[in-house]
């Protein structure tokens, strides 16, 4: 059994990419949600749909991009770890890929792109990176 729901979901997300699958389907959490929609908001997905299946389970569907045959995720990282957690300022992003890739930070003001994270002038915990 793994404690870690966030490292799980980004692990369906790679399997999915690998298997070439068009969506993937995982149990509901408020902060996959919140990492779903920043990744679809950014254009690494194309769509994010939660569904009702039973009473009072949801699921999120998570529809997966390709441009030409290629998934437009290419690499999906989790930084910060149930064993490990790692924490940056504002000031002390790093560039993804050379800024072409992002990181997905939790702040005060919710889960957020590390770029809305630098306008704000707030940091957090480095959740994973993607490019």
């Amino acid at each position: 059994m793994s404690v870690d729901s966030i490292g799980d979901f980004l692990t369906v997300i790679r399997n999915g990419i690998l298997a070439t699958k068009s969506s993937v389907e995982l149990p509901y959490s408020v902060m996959r949600y919140s990492i779903a929609q920043i990744l679809k908001e950014q254009g690494f997905v194309r769509d994010v749909v939660v569904s009702d299946q039973e009473a009072g389970k949801r699921t999120l569907k998570v529809v997966l991009k390709y441009v030409g045959g290629e998934s437009v995720i290419h690499e999906i990282t989790r930084i910060s770890t149930p064993g490990r957690r790692r924490y940056e300022g504002f000031q002390g992003f790093k560039p993804v890929i050379g800024g072409l890739g992002l990181s997905i930070i939790s702040t005060s003001q919710g889960v957020i792109s590390h770029k809305k994270a630098e306008q704000l002038g707030i940091g957090g915990e480095v959740i994973c990176t993607v490019w």
